[in-house]
């Protein structure tokens, strides 16, 4: 894509080159067009910020070996950062997957463990069918979200999402004591 005179070519070849100002030049030209999209892909604003630098970033490590198949970095740009995005998603969810077990477990006394661990299962149980198995076969059996994914035919996002959103509703019953 050329503005003004100044083709993507050329900021990605002046970058190779260690051209810190191409790096500008092109996050000037695409960090509000990344920024939309990774607002799609994220919910929290640092995370946004997050992803596009980090695309920024890649694109800065990689100028030296990166063919651009038209003459415009965006749609690289927007994979990268769909990548970043997911890899963050993964990163937050696996922190989730460890601070629920110690939340469960934090009660010292194991009568009201068992009581909070009784109304997780009722909450699971509650779930429709597919998030109730999706929840069973990840959050207590243990297994991978591509485990899980490959038992019930379903894709690894599908699988990411539906337990992402059962978390947030477990969390809330275990946070809120809503019962």
């Amino acid at each position: 894509m050329t503005t003004g005179t100044e083709t993507d070519e050329a900021i990605v070849r002046s970058m190779a080159h260690g051209d810190k100002t191409a790096l500008a030049r092109a996050f000037d030209r695409y960090a509000a067009t990344l920024t939309r999209y990774a607002w799609a892909l994220a919910d929290d604003r640092q995370d946004v910020e997050e992803i596009v630098q980090d695309s920024f970033l890649t694109l800065w490590q990689r100028a030296a070996t990166l063919e651009l198949p038209a003459d415009t970095m965006l749609p690289w740009l927007l994979v990268v950062c769909r990548n970043h995005a997911f890899n963050t998603g993964r990163k937050q969810a696996r922190r989730r997957a460890d601070e629920l077990p110690e939340q469960l477990a934090a009660p010292e006394d194991h009568a009201e463990a068992r009581e909070r661990l009784r109304w997780v299962r009722d909450e699971i149980a509650a779930l429709p069918e597919t998030d109730r198995r999706i929840c069973e076969l990840c959050l207590l059996d243990g297994h991978s979200y591509s485990e899980a994914a490959e038992m019930l035919g379903l894709s690894v996002g599908a699988v990411t999402q539906r337990v992402s959103r059962s978390r947030r509703r477990l969390k809330k019953v275990v946070m809120h004591d809503e019962h």
